[in-house]
């Protein structure tokens, strides 16, 4: 009986201790909540892979070097500016949001992950998203910092052809994946931050953010988003970036409508997904919840993808 248990002693910087027994075969190890809180959590030895869920600074977001911050408040969006060319990003804090989000597809307990608005098939076959690489990065970052930032706007290029986020410019084009994640990952490449094409679960983390922050509803997310962006009742044609103020939800502009945007999420084997809609579609039947397929290896030089853009993450060291 002896050895059935293991003490563990916790002592903070004032001194006060607490003294938990972990059963045999556990370890216990002590995390800080989101509010201070203290959290002991019971594990198997054997599970190497456990990483703990801490969301500790989302309500002070970290202005990185070379960046200042320009307008917005952690809870009704945050924007920091690259001083060298105007690029901006809004800062969504992933720690605020409610654990319905899921990162294997089956499990919705997460803060940080996907989210199905629209009863899609999640699975190895449906939609997916691999935890690994630059997306296992992101979610490790996510944890030390308490949430990401997303490009402010669509991703558009320069005079000299290097991409960038700012207002009034029409947002890059292209059918290419491959360039596409090329483009994304150029804006950011250091030692403190790096950038990605985005992620299935920073995209819905997005949209969760704009319901918890109550800017939107599961309605207008789900449902219809006519209001949220350039579809065909606003303008039949792509338009410059942030040109309409109703097209801004928490900082962000044009999420809905103008133009699709280019993820990696995955559907099936071949197929990458595209969300939300176009200036061409009705918002009531492509919100910007929507998912439709995008196979890199089969494009017909005649098929039409002049309405598909893209935006970039910055991943925090």
């Amino acid at each position: 009986m002896k050895d059935r248990y293991k003490k563990f002693v916790y002592e903070d910087e004032r001194g006060t201790s607490i003294e938990v027994n972990a059963s045999k075969g556990r370890t216990l190890k002590v995390l800080e909540g989101a509010d201070g809180e203290l959290i002991i959590r019971e594990m198997n030895d054997d599970k190497a892979k456990f990483i703990p869920k801490i969301y500790l600074n989302y309500a002070d977001p970290p202005i990185l070097d070379g960046y200042k911050h320009v307008c917005g408040e952690w809870n009704n969006g945050f924007v920091i500016e690259r001083i060298s060319d105007g690029s901006q990003f809004v800062w969504i804090p992933v720690g605020s949001l409610d654990s319905d989000g899921t990162l294997d597809g089956e499990h919705f307990s997460e803060k940080f992950g996907r989210r199905n608005y629209r009863n899609y098939n999640f699975s190895d076959s449906g939609y997916h998203e691999p935890l690994e690489c630059e997306l296992l990065e992101q979610l490790e970052s996510v944890k030390k910092y308490g949430g990401f930032y997303i490009s402010r706007y669509n991703i558009s290029k320069n005079s000299e052809g290097q991409p960038q986020s700012v207002k009034g410019v029409k947002p890059c084009r292209s059918i290419n994946f491959n360039d596409t994640k090329e483009a994304a990952a150029t804006i950011e490449n250091n030692e403190a931050v790096k950038s990605h094409l985005t992620f299935g679960a920073e995209y819905d983390s997005v949209l969760a953010w704009f319901i918890k922050s109550g800017a939107k509803t599961l309605k207008e997310i789900a449902e219809g988003s006519s209001q949220c962006g350039n579809y065909r009742y606003s303008a039949i044609e792509i338009v410059k970036t942030g040109s309409h103020e109703e097209w801004r939800t928490n900082n962000i502009y044009d999420l809905a409508g103008n133009v699709r945007e280019l993820t990696q999420e995955k559907f099936g084997s071949l197929y990458y997904v595209i969300r939300g809609g176009n200036c061409y579609s009705h918002g009531f039947i492509f919100p910007v919840a929507y998912r439709s397929c995008y196979d890199p290896e089969r494009i017909n030089p005649n098929d039409d993808y002049s309405d598909l853009s893209f935006r970039a993450v910055l991943c925090i060291k």
